[in-house]
């Protein structure tokens, strides 16, 4: 029987997921808008937890370059503008962060630049790639799609496939982590997450490989199987590192949860933090690797 805790974490993570799977289908500025404001709560809470540990952010400004980039990575890979554009987006904003800082009465610290940095980085920068990664037209990246049929009403390209795959995996990955790691774990996996184990990490680990190897084969990569199971892999170990670093960052503002939005699931920032490293990881990886194993 679950418990009323329970009833929620699953009910607000089942609407999360369908929320997910609506804006990532529906793409275009429809998922840069849902993005965005993601982005915004997480990044509200990622500077509470800085400012708990005595650093002083440039909120404000690191909160309007963080929307520009992605404002200007879905603009630049739709055409509107080179993509030159948006690249710079990122430099010019740290700058001006450092600027910011600088202003203030009270002169900023290394620790509050480098605290605004990082909120650019991990999340204006990271983010941005699931723009990338949606955005993906080159169909030779997932030749499988051709077995739909044609009258199927909802058209899957490359992108909106890869991406949903790459959720899959992440979803695999933590599923296998929880059950793997609930009934065998025994040893710890590092003191930052001490709920974390090492049997429970192998579980998400063999999880991911398995989803990412069928969807290869399904995409029909050359190699399908091995390069699929590959990806799982990276995903799977960016994901750990994705939760592994957020919860060190808790420990350090000596926080639970980054905050209480998502009833069950803490903040926004809990949710989301297998999420943030991972885009990159799978846009480089199709975007370089598949195309060597390609006939």
């Amino acid at each position: 029987m679950f418990s009323a805790f329970s009833r929620k974490r699953l009910f607000s993570g089942l609407l999360a997921g369908l929320f997910g799977l609506l804006v990532v289908g529906l793409g275009g500025w429809w998922f840069t808008i849902a993005l965005g404001v993601i982005v915004h709560l997480a990044l509200l809470e990622f500077f509470r937890m800085a400012q708990f540990t005595g650093i002083r952010p440039a909120t404000k400004t690191t909160l309007v370059a963080c929307q520009l980039l992605l404002i200007t990575t879905q603009w630049g890979v739709e055409g509107g503008f080179p993509a030159e554009l948006s690249a710079a987006v990122l430099p010019l904003s740290g700058a001006a962060i450092c600027g910011w800082l600088i202003l203030q009465p009270v002169t900023g610290s290394i620790a509050d630049i480098a605290a605004s940095i990082f909120g650019l980085f991990y999340l204006g920068f990271l983010p941005s790639h699931w723009l990338r990664l949606r955005n993906l037209n080159d169909a030779y990246f997932t030749e499988g799609l051709h077995l739909i049929p044609k009258d199927w009403p909802i058209t899957i390209n490359s992108g909106m496939a890869i991406t949903l795959v790459a959720c899959l995996i992440i979803v695999a990955s933590d599923i296998g982590s929880y059950l793997v790691g609930s009934k065998f774990g025994r040893h710890s996996l590092s003191p930052i997450s001490p709920g974390k184990t090492v049997e429970g990490a192998l579980g998400g680990i063999a999880c991911a490989i398995a989803t990412g190897s069928i969807a290869g084969a399904i995409f029909q990569w050359d190699f399908g199987f091995l390069i699929g199971g590959l990806l799982g892999t990276l995903v799977a170990f960016f994901a750990l590192v994705g939760d592994l670093t957020e919860s060190m960052m808790k420990r350090n503002a000596g926080l639970k949860d980054s905050g209480d939005v998502l009833p069950g699931h803490g903040g926004i920032l809990d949710r989301i933090d297998s999420y943030l490293f991972t885009p990159a990881v799978v846009f480089y990886a199709v975007k370089l690797l598949i195309p060597l194993v390609i006939s």
